[in-house]
């Protein structure tokens, strides 16, 4: 991936929640901020503006001048602290963003001159908090701004926007879904539990939580909990799962690989296949 720093920010007055701490605000049991760091992981530097919170990576902290100054004084405040060429911008309200969509604005952003890259909505319009900027102009224009105006509080985001030349990314229907009211928070919760969606996002949420970095076929274990309820007994399931992880983390020094997943599981699966066999065969 395309060496990148990102900038989020996590202040503003939430006053559409009632003055309510937004960025700490749990989706499917993480905190709004944690899902939009985790999407961008892979940042070099990752600056947060907005006051300091529990989160489950490092970053580096900073708060706009004044506080509560808007987007552009936050980028401004945020900006001095990054290196990279490209600067991924964020808000700490996304909680559908995934690498994917950062990836996607990356590339578009490192084709041709273009000044960066930015998300648009369903209904066309411009998101320039999914954004990734070229860190050059994206300097320039800043500290142009805050020339002409005497900085950068309270200026509207278009002021940047409508003086740099940026693609645009059309990404997945909910990747700019942002969380303004208690409503919006209330329909990604129930997305958040979709048939379709709630088992990826159920072990994202464990894994994030435990601390664990590790990609296993959640398939094989399920099919595994499958054989082991019917051909032993129900209770064995989750038992027998939580044995192979067990046993792969000791196979692999605490490591824990996929690979170790994968052998401690097919051979449960075997065990538990022979063992509904002597139930079956007189």
């Amino acid at each position: 991936m395309t060496a990148y720093d990102a900038i989020v920010l996590a202040g503003g007055a939430a006053k559409r929640l009632g003055g309510a701490d937004k960025p700490a605000v749990r989706v499917g049991g993480r905190a709004l901020l944690d899902r939009v760091l985790a999407a961008c992981a892979d940042a070099a530097t990752t600056v947060v503006v907005g006051g300091r919170r529990p989160t489950t990576r490092a970053v580096t902290w900073t708060r706009e001048e004044p506080q509560g100054g808007g987007p552009l004084a936050a980028l401004g405040a945020g900006v001095r602290h990054t290196s990279a060429e490209r600067v991924l911008v964020l808000s700490a309200d996304l909680p559908f963003l995934r690498e994917n969509t950062v990836e996607a604005l990356l590339a578009a952003a490192g084709h041709g001159d273009r000044d960066g890259a930015l998300c648009v909505d369903q209904d066309g319009r411009d998101q320039p908090l999914v954004a990734v900027y070229r860190a050059e102009p994206l300097r320039r224009e800043l500290a142009l701004l805050a020339t002409e105006h005497g900085g950068l509080a309270r200026l509207p985001l278009r002021l940047l926007t409508h003086e740099l030349d940026l693609a645009r990314v059309e990404a997945g229907p909910l990747a700019s879904f942002d969380c303004d009211t208690w409503e919006d928070i209330a329909t990604a919760r129930a997305r958040i539990r979709e048939h379709g969606t709630v088992l990826d996002e159920w072990i994202t949420a464990v894994k994030n939580e435990l601390g664990i970095e590790l990609d296993v076929d959640t398939g094989v274990l399920l099919d595994l909990a499958r054989d082991a309820a019917h051909g032993v007994a129900r209770p064995a399931a989750p038992l027998t799962t939580f044995l192979v992880g067990y046993a792969a983390a000791k196979a692999s020094d605490g490591g824990g690989g996929p690979e170790a997943v994968a052998e401690a599981a097919r051979k449960a699966t075997a065990l538990a296949l022979r063992w509904a066999d002597e139930t079956e065969t007189p």
